[in-house]
């Protein structure tokens, strides 16, 4: 995986600016600070990575709110695919990790 200390800005276009607070209620806000989670857990979506390179990420907000995100890398800046709370599974499997 590209270094994701190379990428430090996110691109926040017109189509997903604020679908992710629509869908699921989580703010853009909330996303930028789960890239910041010292334990947060990135893998590479192998299922959904045809076109392009996609990464799952498993993190905690500022406020403790865990979150499973899909984000590709894009000229050394983060776009955001989807964003939402994690279920059971994923969280069993964050906390096991950390």
């Amino acid at each position: 995986m590209k270094s994701l200390r190379e990428a430090i800005e996110f691109i926040w276009d017109k189509a997903n600016k604020d679908k992710n607070w629509l869908k699921h209620k989580v703010t853009n806000q909330e996303i930028e600070e789960v890239f910041f989670d010292e334990d947060k857990r990135i893998n590479r979506d192998k299922l959904h990575s045809n076109k392009e390179e996609r990464f799952i990420l498993l993190g905690r907000t500022k406020k403790k709110r865990l979150l499973f995100i899909v984000f590709v890398l894009r000229k050394k800046k983060i776009r955001v695919i989807s964003a939402r709370d994690i279920n059971r599974k994923e969280r069993n499997l964050y906390e096991k990790t950390t």
